[in-house]
């Protein structure tokens, strides 16, 4: 499927921003191992998602899955071993939280996925799962990855810096292994407010987990209970929102997100304000007003991965230089992210240096529409889409099959915005 995009003159209107896909994916998992019931409202049903809800029913939760809300029954921290293999399609957080979840039982447990997953580090996770007294086996590291547990505990060591779904995901289980865990840190954590983000969930159901100067301690045995839960939305999301009005000079209102969000990329209205652009914030809304200079800047997104594409989309378009550093880590996400975004935004006239950690911009005064290669990423795919928008000519981007991973209806959104975006065949 593809996605064909027209340049815009402007966006008007108010929208509401999709809920959060980190938030929905932990709630879902922890309320699968809590006690009783559970009932998490204003989820984000997208395929990544529902990647975690069929692999929570797979360890024995049962799951009710309604338009605007999940019932969830859990499996009292005992997850029971799934009859085969669980298939996490195209979800890193599912692979890399479910693993460790898995390796609670006691026989063993394959999960795999897509090509991309396959691609997606697992060594230093099932390293530490070895230490807690797992065992592993992987395709050289890579999925499909095996586990046989029980996980017992203790101490076990880990880098921070390749992924913080590691630390997320042993989070989780630990609290549910035998005895008492210490978790290491050998380096410190790349988007640690992911992992800031799975303690504050998990202590929603009544987990505890001690953050010191380089470790986590968890006690074991813990139990989790059952909650109503809400979702927020996500600054993710909305941040396309957001820059899209910033390049276009126009004035659109996100709702559905919290001002006291815990979500790293909440730092997207901060580095907007720094370009120069007119951010209003509210309680449970945002408002950009783009009239004026976009201003380029100097940017270190190691904390909010997930903003890297769309910053540099604004920054391809900004007056002088963008530097975007301490992004070596995405690399290993759906795609090559730094390559993605260079060798696409590059074929629209952008003027993109890419560095092993870094990408370094200079912008220019509009781009070339062009047929791109979305890389098969949902977020390379969106974020070249906001670029369409100021644009010389059509553009056509493929892969936009892989959107409904983090935003579905997204083309929807952006049309009720004014934008002429449509998928085709």
């Amino acid at each position: 499927m593809k996605l064909r995009v027209t340049p815009s003159d402007g966006l008007h209107g108010t929208v509401t921003v999709p809920p959060s896909k980190s938030y929905t994916h932990r709630a879902v998992i922890l309320a699968s191992l809590a006690r009783g019931a559970s009932t998490i409202r204003n989820p984000l049903l997208s395929e990544d998602t529902i990647a975690s809800i069929e692999a929570c029913r797979k360890i024995g939760a049962q799951i009710d899955v309604q338009s605007n809300k999940i019932e969830i029954k859990g499996v009292f921290g005992v997850p029971k071993t799934p009859a085969g293999p669980i298939d996490v399609k195209n979800s890193g957080t599912t692979l890399r939280v479910m693993t460790p979840v898995c390796s609670l039982c006691s026989e063993k447990v394959t999960l795999t996925g897509d090509d991309s997953i396959k691609k997606r580090p697992m060594q230093p996770l099932l390293d530490a799962l070895e230490q807690l007294g797992v065992k592993t086996s992987s395709n050289s590291g890579f999925a499909p990855v095996t586990v046989s547990g029980p996980l017992v505990g203790g101490r076990c060591r880990i880098v921070g810096d390749i992924s913080s779904q590691f630390i997320s995901g042993l989070l989780v289980a630990c609290a549910l292994a035998g005895e008492e865990t210490s978790i290491d840190l050998l380096t410190p954590i790349k988007s640690q407010p992911y992992v800031d983000l799975t303690v504050d969930v998990l202590t929603k159901f009544s987990g505890q987990v001690e953050k010191g100067a380089s470790a986590y301690r968890i006690i074991g045995r813990q139990i989790f209970h059952g909650i109503n839960y809400e979702v927020e939305g996500d600054y993710s999301s909305a941040a396309f929102l957001m820059v899209a009005a910033a390049i276009l000079g126009s004035d659109v209102t996100v709702t559905n997100i919290s001002i006291n969000s815990k979500q790293g990329d909440r730092r997207i209205i901060d580095i907007l304000r720094a370009m120069g652009v007119n951010v209003q914030v509210k309680e449970e809304s945002v408002t950009v007003r783009g009239a004026g200079e976009i201003d380029g800047i100097q940017v270190d997104l190691g904390d909010s991965p997930d903003l890297l594409p769309i910053i540099a989309v604004i920054g391809a378009l900004a007056n002088g230089k963008t530097l975007i550093k301490n992004v070596g880590h995405l690399r290993y996400k759906e795609s090559d992210r730094l390559k993605a975004i260079t060798t696409e935004l590059n074929k629209m006239g952008a003027h993109i240096k890419e560095g092993k950690d870094f990408l370094e911009i200079k912008g220019v005064e509009r781009l070339n529409g062009a047929h791109l290669s979305g890389w098969k990423d949902h977020r390379i795919v969106m974020a070249l889409a906001i670029a369409a928008l100021r644009a010389k000519g059509e553009t056509v981007i493929d892969d936009a099959e892989s959107i409904p991973v983090s935003f579905p209806g997204f083309d929807e959104v952006m049309r009720s915005l004014g934008a002429d975006m449509n998928l085709i065949d």
